[in-house]
């Protein structure tokens, strides 16, 4: 039995501060994730050779499942990897939290994905992605057995980008459907919004368990400047949304009601990886029973731990211990 089946790109994540000049000179869209093909990568990733970096393994559904697992329930992901030094390097990182991977992630040629997060001085953070082999994610990657045997179903919105990797997506939605597992599903990125719809309508089919989005997302679903008025369009999409606020904190609107839980004031030096923290700490508190206010409380209180750190996650499972402990 597992609580999160997560399907989603498989990534080595490298991040780097950088200024805003390297983004004015590579004519980089700041704090969007955008899209780039192998030698783009290796043209940006020769301009930071000599910056410091740190790597670990990611991609934003991965990173979610990563923090289900190390708040102590049990996860599992199905992916796609090249057999490369990058992709040994995320099967090692990942397995070594307890998550179960797919037995056949590995075993292909190509590349594996790679993201390149920018980070400037104000926090933001800006993915430059390459998915690699994980462009190629089909139904073929899915354990269906395991994601029959869990309690949610959940798959980053990135997947809308990929004609196969979204096909995946409705295998796995349907079979969820079939077999109770409550389905959700993260917008992940406004560029999904604008230009993977059709992908993203697919994967939500007639309506999921939960959603989980930023206020940009939202607005730009609905097309309007108004939330209130996205949200009103979300409802209709799931029974329980989350819009994240940044500093002001996250909103949960359930069957209950419309409800705001407040942000919490911290000094933000890396916002990589705020949302897939949240929506990883919102899953594992539903799944034992915390109310969506609650679990947007305590998704924020994770979220704005991790904002305090470089790097998508915290260093240690230690550290997650230590943030379901001190939540009160």
């Amino acid at each position: 039995m597992y609580d999160v089946f997560g399907l989603g790109n498989a990534l080595v994540d490298t991040e780097v501060n950088i200024d805003e000049g390297f983004l004015r000179t590579h004519r980089i869209s700041k704090g969007h994730m955008t899209l780039v093909d192998s030698e783009q990568m290796h043209t940006l990733a020769e301009a930071v050779a000599e910056l410091p970096q740190n790597s670990c393994s990611g991609g934003s559904a991965a990173n979610t499942i990563y923090a289900v697992q190390a708040l102590g329930l049990r996860a599992c992901y199905s992916c796609k990897l090249a057999s490369d030094a990058t992709g040994d390097f995320f099967v090692q990182d990942l397995e070594a939290s307890g998550v179960r991977i797919n037995s056949n992630a590995q075993g292909t040629a190509g590349t594996s994905g790679r993201c390149l997060v920018l980070i400037t001085s104000d926090a933001e953070r800006t993915m430059m992605t390459d998915l690699g082999i994980s462009v190629e994610l089909s139904k073929t990657e899915v354990t269906d057995e395991a994601l029959r045997a869990s309690r949610y179903f959940y798959v980053e919105g990135y997947m809308s980008a990929s004609p196969s990797a979204t096909a995946a997506s409705v295998h796995c939605r349907e079979m969820s459907e079939s077999h109770g597992v409550g389905v959700s599903v993260s917008l992940s990125d406004v560029s999904m919004v604008e230009f993977c719809r059709e992908g993203l309508e697919r994967m939500l089919g007639n309506g999921i368990a939960a959603l989980f989005c930023n206020e940009e997302e939202a607005l730009a679903w609905a097309n309007t400047d108004r939330l209130d008025v996205a949200i009103a369009e979300l409802k209709d999409i799931a029974k329980e949304v989350y819009v994240t606020l940044g500093a002001k904190g996250s909103m949960a609107i359930s069957r209950d009601g419309m409800h705001e839980a407040p942000g919490i004031a911290v000094q933000p030096i890396d916002t990589t990886g705020a949302g897939d923290i949240y929506a990883g700490a919102c899953l594992a508190a539903r799944c034992q029973d915390a109310s969506p206010l609650e679990a947007a409380r305590f998704a924020n209180h994770c979220a704005a731990e991790l904002v305090t750190h470089y790097g998508a996650r915290l260093k240690s499972i230690a550290a997650y211990t230590g943030l379901r402990n001190s939540f009160s």
